[in-house]
């Protein structure tokens, strides 16, 4: 079996690689299982040391790194160049707090001495998806690494090259040997690897299906689990809202990395009284999106990644119309090679519609309009996800409120949903559990070890 490279804005193949036999997998887990020995007893001034040079490489080198990462899932460069100046973001956050957020945490007891020290693991697994190849990988790498852990990567199988670089950045920066492998495997070894005694725990960002598989084996092996999955995110336009900011945000969340993104606005649920003024600002701004080859750094939106990926945009738009909604702009493939797709605005969205309780992975929005405040937070949680969702108010104290009914694991309001090294990232109900960044990010990972000195 081959793990294939197919350029999206070209449809074409532009590299491929064999897939590890088990013999190979079987030789990287051990070399892990080994690095991880001595990683774990190296002082936080090691780790912070290689941590920094890391962070120097990723800023150093972002246009090479970006490159790679459009070429393989046609991100725009712009926004694939700031994804590895925000990877190095991480590293240089996790080498400035990982010893503070990890120092031992003395308890009053009847002890002498009571307290409470966080440990690492081992050789963990990241399984991770491929919209945002870079990032999704140096938010598990840079807190994991700083607590002593070691690293494992089984990624999407269109990024292979992304896959190695990251093990080639990690190694130039002066990680042990060991410290991170990259499996190039497909899907088959997964539960295997995930089974293996040497791996201690995984960490997954995808779909909900892949989520729960791999969490169904881990569970039985009596491994922890971080899971980040998919998401349907609501973005809430009430009628006090700045409306052409919220238009104008609106498009970027929607848009951003082609609309491939678990935290992407996704249902805009806007208040009837400005519904008509919210979609003509709306649909003006996403008609102003360039769309085009992602190598030119004016492109702001790019191909999706994949051919099965643009076909089920065309599914769920062409389910969505033949159920009542309303194409206000695009709403289908654009010609020529790779897999465009037009920007979309379909309005009229109602339940029962693919763009109301699906997740759209792509640059198409729908919006649900609403009578009131109240039905808006209703519709918000009507769908099993629960990761991101965006409140649109110039009333501060309305929103504060309505924080607390939203079901999510992020609520930004009078901005766009995004990731921060400093902030816990994850959801609730089908969108997982755990969290990724922050002070929760590096302690998911670790033995939270009780040790008690008697008199």
């Amino acid at each position: 079996m081959a793990l294939h490279a197919v350029n999206p804005t070209t449809g074409k193949e532009i590299e491929r690689f064999d897939e590890f036999a088990w013999k190979q997998t079987d030789a990287r887990l051990t070399t892990a299982a080994e690095a991880f020995k001595d990683w774990r007893l190296t002082s936080f001034a090691e780790r912070v040391d290689h941590m920094r040079t890391l962070a120097e490489l990723l800023r150093r080198n972002k246009r090479e790194y970006g490159k790679i990462m459009t070429l393989e899932m046609g991100k725009p460069i712009t926004e694939a160049m700031a994804e590895s100046e925000k990877c190095a973001w991480a590293c240089d956050f996790y080498a400035e707090k990982a010893e503070a957020l990890l120092a031992d945490e003395e308890v009053p007891t009847d002890a002498k001495l009571s307290l409470v020290r966080h440990e690492p693991l081992g050789p963990i697994l990241a399984v991770m998806p491929w919209n945002f190849p870079f990032w999704q990988v140096f938010r598990f790498v840079a807190p994991s690494f700083m607590a002593g852990n070691v690293g494992l990567l089984k990624h999407a199988s269109n990024v292979p090259r992304c896959a190695i670089s990251i093990q080639e950045i990690i190694e130039e920066a002066g990680f042990p040997r060991g410290t991170f492998n990259t499996l190039l495997v497909g899907s088959r070894q997964v539960e295997r690897i995930v089974r293996d005694s040497r791996i201690r725990a995984v960490t997954l960002t995808g779909s909900e299906k892949a989520g729960a598989s791999v969490a169904a084996v881990a569970g039985s092996e009596v491994k922890k689990t971080v899971m980040e999955l998919g998401g349907s995110d609501p973005f809430i336009v009430l009628k006090d809202a700045d409306l052409e900011k919220a238009a104008d945000v609106g498009a970027q969340a929607r848009c951003i990395n082609t609309g491939q993104s678990c935290i992407a606005a996704k249902r805009f649920i806007v208040e009837k009284a400005v519904s008509k003024e919210f979609i003509s600002l709306f649909v003006e701004a996403m008609r102003s999106l360039r769309v085009g080859d992602p190598l030119k750094e004016d492109t702001q939106v790019g191909p999706v990644a994949r051919a099965d990926l643009r076909d089920e945009l065309v599914r769920q738009v062409s389910a969505s119309v033949s159920k009542g909604a309303r194409v206000d702009l695009g709403g289908k493939p654009a010609r020529g090679p790779g897999f465009f797709f037009e920007p979309t605005v379909l309005s009229g969205v109602r339940k029962g519609m693919p763009a109301y309780d699906e997740e759209v992975f792509g640059p198409v929005a729908g919006v649900i309009t609403v009578p009131g405040e109240s039905d808006a937070i209703k519709v918000a949680n009507d769908t099993r996800y629960g990761l991101g969702a965006s409140i649109w108010t110039e009333n501060l104290e309305k929103a504060i409120r309505l924080v607390s009914e939203v079901e999510a694991g992020m609520v930004f309001v009078n901005g766009l949903v995004k990731s921060d090294p400093r902030l816990p990232f994850g959801g609730v109900k089908s969108s997982g559990y755990g969290r990724e960044l922050g002070m929760p990010g590096i302690r998911e990972f670790v033995n939270a070890k009780t040790v008690w000195i008697g008199a």
